[in-house]
């Protein structure tokens, strides 16, 4: 498959065929010049003839162009075997004539100069091989051993030249292979003038840690990465990290995502992380920072997302046994296919070698949520793995992929120089520590940051149960937050104290009823008095009044009689 690389100008366009590497394509913008052999150069073991087979494989079987391959060290069949490894079936393409290989044995102590030194028989040779399957791409594995047997230079750099015009003429794109000299890129220090484009492989060994790294030293016609890129070699292929395609320009999402603990959430002024964030969970030994990740993980699962989670420090069946504990089954998204683990020892590796692993991981699998547990396993100087993760950081913003980091804290203090380097990558950062007071430890956590929204800066304590995480209500003495038994106690003498209050409160409340009904009992027979003063006064008006009208009519009556008798 050929691109047009974006021109200088309009009337300019240089023509580019992938290889189909991961990384390689982006940092030389396209591809290999499309009709123009390239140099492949590097030591032993570098992965040259690896490069060269994946460039034919690929076009081959990705982008419709057939290959040819000519051999002068390996035998077909070995190479064949030997690239089986990456899992191409080479033996396949050549019963499909989609690929060929040719072994031109070349044994130098067999060789004796004689008359002009001519190439024409190979020209021919490969030629054929080329009209017979319509080939488009051609490797040459390697160049130093085609000129094993010529010494005078003038000749070397002729027939160099002429060999190039020739696959130029052919119109076919060339990988010719070739071994590292000294002081210079290639042995005889001809090839990389004559060549289109030059890539260096390299292998190189510090601290007793292999790192396989690339670099496109040059390409005519066209722009490219030039730094050095670290690549990674195993069963599932080749991958290039593309360091300088880390940038500041990815997109945002107002999306929220859950922790997976709900108190948590309220945590959060917005219920949970904004999707694409980076997230930073740091503390002590034995707080639960992986059984946080896990219930992220599982969160993420449940919703029907990927999880991919990278582990440095514990196997995955480990981890699956360990979070039963906590009541988080992750092997069902595991055989879901939701949930992936890749689990490494940090010394495996270097750092660029774990961030080319974990690049190409993170593209296979597509995942919407990461996990990196722990970060502070990664050895090296605190600049380098700074460097690593905030391009592993700009890996995820680019993808729109929530990242959680695990970093284990020292005793000595909960905040380490490592956390307060990566912090300004995260945004947001969970603390988690223990509280010892009254003979025990408890875990607590804390929200330092979160980045858009606002937080709570509440101290919570929470406790890892068979059903998970839980957060405890906070509680605030006298003396600052209690946790624990101390909490317990406090909390059972206050209920002591609310309970003796109301108690008293009762008895207040009952002795103001007694007194309430004593003095309605007083009132009553005051106001019983009072009625039956009333009464006989009442009466005693009355039999007043009737003495008086007795006395009256008997004053009449005599009066009567006074006057009748006179």
């Amino acid at each position: 498959m050929t691109i047009v690389n974006a021109p200088d100008s309009p009337s300019r366009a240089l023509l580019k065929s992938l290889t189909g590497i991961n990384g390689l394509d982006d940092l030389t913008l396209g591809g290999l010049p499309s009709g123009r052999p390239s140099l492949l150069c590097g030591a032993a073991g570098c992965g040259k003839t690896l490069f060269a087979m994946t460039f034919l494989v690929n076009g081959a079987t990705r982008f419709n162009e057939n290959g040819v391959f000519v051999s002068f060290e390996e035998r077909s069949d070995d190479l064949i075997e030997n690239v089986a490894s990456l899992g191409y079936d080479v033996a396949k393409l050549i019963a499909e004539d989609r690929l060929a290989i040719d072994y031109v044995r070349i044994e130098p102590a067999e060789i004796e100069v004689s008359g002009e030194y001519d190439l024409e028989a190979l020209f021919v040779r490969l030629g054929y091989a080329i009209d017979k399957i319509g080939a488009k791409r051609v490797v040459l594995d390697t160049i130093e051993a085609l000129f094993s047997g010529l010494t005078d230079q003038g000749v070397l750099r002729a027939e160099l030249r002429r060999l190039f015009t020739w696959l130029k003429d052919k119109g076919v794109t060339a990988i010719i292979t070739a071994e590292r000299g000294e002081g210079q890129l290639t042995r005889y220090g001809i090839e990389e003038y004559v060549s289109d484009c030059v890539i260096l492989l390299d292998n190189r060994v510090l601290d007793q840690v292999t790192t396989r790294r690339l670099r496109v030293v040059k390409y005519r016609g066209s722009s490219h990465g030039t730094d050095e890129y670290p690549f990674l070699i195993d069963g599932r292929g080749i991958s290039v990290m593309p360091i300088t395609s880390a940038g500041l320009d990815h997109k945002t999402s107002s999306e929220v995502v859950p922790t997976g603990i709900a108190d948590l959430d309220t945590m959060f002024g917005i219920g949970g992380f904004f999707r694409g964030s980076s997230i930073l969970i740091s503390g002590l030994a034995g707080t639960g920072k992986s059984t946080f990740s896990a219930t992220f993980a599982n969160a993420v699962c449940s919703r029907g997302e990927r999880c991919l989670y990278f582990a440095f420090e514990e196997s995955p069946a480990q981890i699956i046994r360990n979070m039963r504990s906590a009541g988080i089954d992750l092997q069902r998204h595991v055989d879901a296919g939701l949930l992936c683990f890749e689990a490494a020892r940090p010394s495996l590796f270097g750092l660029e070698m774990h961030l080319a692993r974990m690049n190409r991981d993170i593209e296979e699998f597509e995942p919407s949520a990461v996990i990196i547990d722990p970060i502070s396993a990664l050895r090296g100087v605190q600049s380098e793995i700074h460097a690593t993760l905030l391009r592993l950081v700009d890996i995820c913003k680019g993808r729109g992929i929530t990242a959680v980091l695990t970093s284990l804290s020292l005793a000595a203090d909960h905040v380490t120089e490592a956390d307060r380097s990566v912090s300004s990558l995260m945004d947001s950062w969970i603390s988690l520590s223990d509280v010892e007071s009254n003979g025990e430890r408890n875990r607590v956590l804390y929200v330092l940051k979160s980045r858009g929204m606002k937080h709570s800066n509440q101290i919570r304590e929470y406790l890892l149960t068979d059903d998970g995480i839980r957060l405890i209500e906070p509680y605030i003495g006298q003396n600052g937050v209690l946790t624990g038994a101390a909490r317990l106690a406090q909390e059972v003498s206050e209920r002591a104290e609310e309970l003796e209050r109301r108690q008293s409160h009762d008895q207040r409340r009952r002795a103001r009823d007694r007194k309430r009904k004593a003095v309605e009992r007083q009132i009553a027979e005051l106001q019983a008095s009072l009625d039956a003063d009333e009464e006989e006064l009442d009466l005693r008006f009355t039999q007043d009044d009737e003495r008086e009208g007795h006395i009256q009519s008997n004053r009449t009556a005599m009066a009567a009689k006074r006057g009748a008798s006179q």
